[in-house]
């Protein structure tokens, strides 16, 4: 009698020559927003140092996110009615402006400005690669693209850092971002060739969505600038009417549910905006501790969170490998290691505690990260039939974008308060990871409800 046969893990469709052609140019493309987010990341407490604009330190980061939430909209839209080449060129060229006009900033309102442009930019790429990635590759190799998408990170995170930190010290943090401008006309140049083929997906006539995209950008943006004001009534106003212009226009954006994380798609989404939202409330102002509680150096504020982007993408390796576990158990997972790294960051707001245990700590965090991410992707795309591939792309960039915006405007009102001398730069931040603790505990929650298309 012969003993059982071990299980073979199926064969994989093997990619043809313009296929992975296109691989490439997307994950370039990705490579060049990594660089960009951690490099400037990298800058960001030294530009706000310079500038005196730790006031509008929240305002740049949250001025990315809020004009990422619109463009990638715009661009899912675009990608679907006319296919992916034209939105992507536009964001190239809106994205190399941005660069320069932050690079020739005065004052702190022009870099707000100059990053503004940036995410308007970048917002192109996400929903275009999600697009991509289902209408160009066989359905057994999407796990796979989305881990090297995720993969696009990791060189960035490992050099960005030491670049921008070498950079700022030598020549000024200005070259940051002129340095940056090569790069993106190269990577312009280079994925927008294979995307040619692909035309648009959508014949019929679709109520267009970029009105409420662009409402929903302004009413998140009243909202995030109205929580930095200190005069009470200008405080009111710009978040009551922020609130009043956000949540019918990301009605009509987001699926119907989200807010209650309702099984299926609705809670996949409602993941990724908690997700991400608690990603970036410990991410985002680890470097700005490390600048003012530690002194360190703009390399070192980088190197501090290298880490967790790292672990990131080994997480997304993990499930990529493994493409069939429960998207529900993996995503509560992710977010329970998110709950951990947060208290194993925490320790950075005390001055006599080594930067490089923050450095291992956060790294369960970006574990965490990663482990949640990659499933939330396939699944939400599984939702994507024919001609909706933009339009479930954006949504989920738009979840993140979201969930990057609120906590940016919150955490750079913390922040302003501060700044005005109301209390401590460490009490602000240590307010901010309370935040994020508390919606990664929201999540587990949310991830009850997800499951993938039938």
């Amino acid at each position: 009698m012969t003993g059982a046969q071990p299980a073979t893990r199926p064969a994989t469709t093997p990619l043809t020559s313009r296929q992975r052609l296109l691989a490439v140019g997307l994950i370039l493309a990705g490579s060049l927003v990594a660089f960009e987010v951690t490099a400037i990341l990298t800058a960001l407490p030294t530009i706000t140092e310079e500038l005196n604009g730790d006031s509008l330190y929240g305002l740049s980061l949250a001025a990315y996110t809020l004009a990422n939430m619109a463009a990638l909209v715009v661009s899912g839209e675009l990608a679907d009615r006319k296919g992916p080449a034209v939105p992507f060129i536009v964001s190239i060229v809106v994205f190399a402006s941005g660069l320069v006009v932050a690079a020739a900033a005065g004052a702190m309102i022009w870099v707000v400005i100059g990053r503004m442009l940036q995410g308007a930019g970048t917002g192109g790429f996400t929903p275009i690669a999600y697009t991509l990635v289902k209408r160009a590759f066989p359905e057994d190799r999407q796990p796979m693209m989305f881990a090297f998408l995720s993969a696009a990170w990791v060189l960035p995170s490992l050099l960005a850092p030491a670049i921008s930190g070498i950079v700022t010290d030598a020549f000024g943090w200005g070259w940051v971002f002129l340095g940056l401008v090569p790069a993106a006309v190269a990577v312009g140049v280079l994925a927008v060739r294979p995307m040619l083929e692909f035309g648009p997906s959508v014949t019929e006539p679709r109520a267009s969505r970029i009105p409420a995209a662009l409402a929903a950008a302004a009413g998140v943006g009243l909202f995030v600038t109205g929580l930095q004001f200190a005069d009470p009534i200008a405080f009111g106003v710009s978040i009551v009417v922020g609130i009043a212009i956000a949540i019918p226009s990301l009605r009509r954006l987001l699926p119907r549910g989200v807010a209650f994380a309702a099984l299926g798609l609705p809670a996949v989404i409602a993941a990724r905006v908690l997700a991400t939202a608690t990603f970036l409330g410990v991410d985002s102002f680890i470097p700005l501790a490390a600048d003012r509680v530690h002194g360190a150096s703009p390399v070192v504020q980088g190197f501090v969170i290298i880490g967790a982007a790292l672990s990131w993408t080994l997480g997304q390796w993990i499930r990529a490998r493994s493409p069939y576990i429960n998207p529900a158990r993996a995503v509560r997972q992710g977010f329970v290691l998110l709950f951990v790294g947060i208290g194993l960051a925490l320790p950075v707001l005390w001055e006599g505690w080594p930067l490089w245990a923050t450095f291992v700590g956060w790294s369960v965090g970006g574990l965490g990260m990663g482990l949640l991410f990659n499933p939330t992707s396939v699944t939400s795309m599984s939702y994507a039939t024919e001609g909706r591939e933009g339009l479930v792309g954006s949504q989920v960039a738009l979840a993140d974008a979201l969930g990057f915006s609120l906590m940016g405007g919150i955490g750079g009102a913390m922040v302003a308060v501060a700044d005005r001398g109301a209390w401590s730069i460490t009490s602000a931040i240590a307010t901010i990871f309370a935040i994020a603790a508390g919606l990664s505990a929201l999540g587990t929650v949310a991830s009850r409800n997800i499951r993938p298309a039938r």
